[in-house]
């Protein structure tokens, strides 16, 4: 059974089953969206701040949302809470590079996911990380999915060889 703890020590330690080579056999779907690089994402020595990863995360799940499971989830009756998030560094990135961003989901609950999110340049991965999102009413209540949203959440989830035991 795939547990929290379980998700770092995927990224950390299972990053073959994240890579593109893996995309196509792992989830039905994949989201893809690309992000470029600034010279105001970058500290004096032309290095990404680090915190942008986290920007980038939090793009290309609003992407994702809008795109792919509901363009007005604000009028969803709730709120998508991000309750843990995490960020492995593989590689420095710099000004005027494309980043490729593919997002996946894994333990798709009645209220909670994870969705998990593998960042390259040029081909090569330089970033790692995960997001544990819950659904909250307008009370801040913790909520089931609304209709129809964990059905396409699940279209992304990743295949897991973890989840087949």
């Amino acid at each position: 059974m795939l547990t929290r703890e379980t998700v770092p020590h995927l990224l950390s330690n299972g990053a073959a089953l994240l890579t593109p080579e893996a995309l196509d056999v792992a989830a039905p779907k994949t989201f893809h969206h690309t992000i470029d690089i600034y010279l105001k994402d970058s500290n004096s020595f032309m290095n990404t701040y680090f915190a942008r990863y986290f920007e980038w995360q939090g793009i290309c799940r609003e992407r994702w949302f809008y795109e792919c499971i509901d363009n007005n989830l604000l009028g969803a009756g709730g709120a998508f809470v991000t309750k843990r998030a995490h960020q492995e560094y593989v590689q420095e990135t710099f000004p005027f590079q494309r980043v490729d961003c593919y997002l996946n989901t894994v333990k798709v609950r009645q209220c909670s996911a994870y969705l998990l999110f593998r960042f390259y340049v040029g081909g090569r991965p330089v970033s790692m990380g995960y997001q544990q999102i819950l659904f909250a009413g307008p009370d801040k209540r913790i909520r089931r999915f609304p209709a129809g949203v964990i059905e396409r959440v699940t279209e992304y989830e990743l295949d897991l060889p973890s989840d087949r035991d």
